[in-house]
C-alpha cells in the first residue's frame, strides 16, 4: 500500500471515527443499543488511525530517495 493512501485513509478512519463516536453519543438516550454500537464502532476506527500515523510514520519516503 502506498503511503499516499495509508495518509488518506488514516484521516478518513480518524475523522469518520470521531463523527460516529458523537453521533453514537447523542443517539444513546433514545436509541440504546444503537448507540453504544456507533460509539464502539467510532473509538475503534479512530484507534485504527492513530496506528495507522504510526505505521506511516515508519514508512520510508520513496520521493525523497
Amino acid at each position: 500500500m502506498s503511503a499516499r493512501r495509508i495518509e488518506a485513509l488514516t484521516w478518513v478512519l480518524i475523522y469518520g471515527g470521531l463523527l460516529s463516536l458523537s453521533l453514537g453519543w447523542f443517539m444513546t438516550p433514545q436509541q440504546g443499543p444503537w448507540g453504544e454500537l456507533l460509539i464502539g464502532g467510532g473509538i475503534a476506527s479512530a484507534v485504527v488511525g492513530v496506528v495507522l500515523i504510526f505505521i506511516r510514520s515508519r514508512m520510508k519516503d520513496e520521493s525523497k530517495s
